[in-house]
């Protein structure tokens, strides 16, 4: 069996794992210590009947130690699960310690009184909201802020010679073909340059046609007021004296219908009609010279009299 006596001398003069020397006092740091104090009476490796209350993730243990169970170390602690309820885990304990010495049995009471308090203030931290506090590094800080610097530096020349190289094969400063170019770069090249050749050449063809459409119209607009200028009832008279010309040829009609009836054997007269006095030869208008552009043609309508049988018949 263990001698109790025999174990505290050997760890209380030679030497112990757990044991921390302090200017209050001595203190120990085995883990089931009923108060943390080291001595002979709250010694956890020198009493063979031991107890103590601990917590593992939030729930409460009631350990016990024994004497038939020291021959095996690892299950020497008995482990009892006290209630949440904090009247019915101190019933948990007296009836478990039962016989026990009275002053472990209200230590125990009051390390779960302990253990319960800060608990409770464990949930309510959670509830709470906490704010977070951030360490500045100024040291860190400041050399980000130097390397960025040196990156934009790099990347700012990096561009800048790109820029002048591209400027060089474009401008072929190095022939056409040069050799230590990239072919995909070269060929990017090229294709620009073609675009931009297309593009001028469609802007061209567009201002040429802008300058042949404005030919054109400036050419029909000088035609049209040589038409206005010529002589010839086709182009003075207008809708109100066509209506009349009819009015009057109908009235013609008229009479000519009554003189039929007195005389059928006699020939008809012929209808009043006004034709249009022969106005000659129209005199083309003058082609204007054109730089550009198609030519353009244009036609006169004109409206002929209508015969004078028609008009009796009419």
């Amino acid at each position: 069996m263990n001698n109790d006596g025999i174990i505290w001398e050997v760890l209380n003069n030679q030497f112990c794992s757990y044991k921390v020397k302090t200017d209050l006092g001595n203190l120990c740091r085995h883990q089931y210590n009923l108060t943390g104090r080291c001595n002979r009476k709250e010694c956890p490796l020198a009493n063979s009947r031991y107890a103590t209350v601990r917590e593992w993730g939030g729930r409460i243990y009631l350990c016990l130690k024994t004497a038939e169970r020291a021959h095996m170390p690892s299950k020497q602690w008995e482990r009892v699960e006290l209630p949440k309820n904090f009247a019915q885990a101190v019933a948990t304990i007296d009836a478990n310690m039962q016989f026990w010495p009275g002053w472990m049995i209200n230590t125990c009471k009051q390390r779960l009184t302990k253990i319960t308090q800060y608990l409770i203030r464990m949930r309510r931290l959670k509830l709470k909201s906490k704010h977070t506090l951030v360490p500045i590094k100024k040291k860190l800080e400041r050399r980000e802020r130097t390397r960025e610097a040196k990156a934009e530096a790099a990347a700012r020349l990096d561009q800048s010679i790109e820029k002048e190289l591209l400027e060089r094969l474009r401008s072929k400063a190095y022939g056409d073909q040069p050799l230590n170019v990239n072919e995909s770069v070269w060929k990017e090249i090229l294709e620009g340059e073609a675009l931009a050749a297309e593009s001028d050449a469609t802007t061209e063809d567009e201002l040429e046609e802008e300058e042949e459409l404005e030919d054109a119209a400036a050419g029909f607009v000088s035609d049209e007021s040589d038409i206005e200028d010529m002589p010839g009832p086709a182009y003075s008279s207008g809708p109100d004296e066509e209506d009349e010309d009819e009015d009057e040829e109908d009235e013609d009609g008229d009479e000519d219908d009554s003189a039929s009836d007195s005389d059928s054997d006699s020939d008809q007269p012929a209808a009043k009609s006004k034709r249009p006095a022969d106005a000659g030869a129209r005199p083309k208008p003058a082609k204007r010279a054109k730089k550009h552009g198609p030519r353009v043609e244009i036609e006169y309508e004109t409206e002929a009299a209508a015969p004078d049988a028609m008009l009796t018949n009419w």
